[in-house]
């Protein structure tokens, strides 16, 4: 598999939420900001990176009968890692984010790159991977804090947007979610529909041309 195309999959066209639809728990959870998305992404992703470079570097010793308490195993260790560094060095972003944290563990994204991934490529591919599933899901994450954050107070990372903005309370609460997320999917399918269109229609204009 191609690397670049390896960067478009985890990035936008297998993009964990918008696409595949995991990791909902956090999505909804701690995305009432365009900030706390980012540092839930972030973390997300450094989990994810380490546990497919573990991952990949010792599949060939792990015996397939225990290859998953294994995998989540080693996520487990590196969540820890994260939970305890975010606590010491980020203590308020920490205080936020919360329980989201150690659920990182049981995040079926992160299960399933390790499985369907780092257990068959080798470390460069994987870490490659893990970069990009995790850009994916961070996008995703502040994109919807980021909308939320704007119809619901105004703002976007914290910053007023709109002077003296009525503040909408639902997009704040657990509905505005799925209210927010639900129209991202319907724009990012049109766009999606629009881009396969320009695609099919690029070889008829060219052979036009010819």
């Amino acid at each position: 598999m191609k690397r670049m195309d390896i960067v478009r999959d985890g990035i936008w066209r297998n993009n964990t939420i918008f696409v595949q639809l995991l990791g909902m728990c956090p999505l909804l959870g701690v995305t009432t900001s365009a900030e706390n998305g980012l540092w839930m992404g972030l973390a997300t992703m450094l989990v994810l990176l380490g546990s497919n470079l573990v991952v990949s570097l010792i599949r060939g010793a792990i015996p397939v009968h225990v290859r998953i308490p294994c995998y989540i195993t080693i996520i487990a260790a590196f969540v820890t890692v994260v939970d305890m560094a975010m606590n010491a060095w980020m203590h308020e972003t920490y205080l936020v984010l919360g329980l989201f944290i150690p659920l990182i563990v049981v995040n079926c994204a992160i299960m399933g790159r390790a499985e369907g991934f780092a257990s068959k490529h080798g470390p460069v591919a994987s870490a490659i991977d893990a970069l990009s599933v995790g850009g994916g899901f961070t996008l995703a994450l502040v994109l919807l804090g980021g909308v939320r954050e704007f119809l619901g107070k105004g703002e976007i990372f914290g910053l007023q947007v709109i002077g003296s903005y009525p503040d909408m309370l639902m997009f704040v609460l657990p509905p505005g979610a799925f209210i927010a997320l639900g129209m991202m999917l319907a724009g990012i399918n049109v766009l999606n529909r629009w881009l396969e269109q320009r695609r099919a229609a690029a070889p008829e204009t060219a052979r036009e041309r010819a």
